[in-house]
């Protein structure tokens, strides 16, 4: 067998996608973790209100731990491209804006104009489709959550 001079080539170095994710996963663990100090946890027989979300940011940052360890054959995180950077701008965006126009036109009108940026303009569905889509939500979910469950939903300018 004939010896090849090549050295092997090293992998790359730097952080890879799975352990950027698992790393902010335990951030968020730990910033749940610290927020929920305010509630008393109790004890395992009687829980107090603090004591669920404590044990869902353990079992969160147990998840990340696992996944940033385990991460390594991912590919970097400096070699990836958003190809979606836009669109979710777009989606951030209008989230903000229907959070500031909820309480200015209701419920309902904000519901359906969002859903209709959101089909009509980002997803460009048919008319007829994104029409049927955002009025029957809007009123149906509004049905649902502000007669039937009698959670007060923000009405429009006109009560609407």
């Amino acid at each position: 067998m004939p010896e090849s001079n090549e050295t092997p080539k090293a992998a790359p170095r730097g952080l890879r996608n799975d352990q950027f994710s698992g790393l902010m996963l335990i951030a968020f663990a730990l910033f749940l973790a610290w927020e929920n100090r305010a509630y008393p946890v109790g004890t395992l027989s009687e829980p107090g209100p603090g004591y669920l979300p404590l044990m869902l940011a353990i079992f969160l940052g147990s998840m990340g731990l696992i996944v940033a360890i385990a991460g390594g054959s991912s590919p970097l995180l400096s070699a990836m491209r958003w190809l979606e950077a836009r669109r979710a701008a777009l989606i951030l965006g209008l989230c903000g804006l229907a959070a500031f126009a909820l309480e200015r036109i209701g419920y309902r009108l904000t519901v359906i104009a969002v859903l209709i940026i959101l089909l009509g303009l980002v997803e460009r569905r048919r008319p007829l489709l994104v029409a049927i889509v955002s009025l029957g939500f809007a009123f149906l979910s509004y049905y649902i959550v502000g007669d039937l469950l009698l959670v007060p939903l923000p009405r429009g300018p006109w009560g609407f």
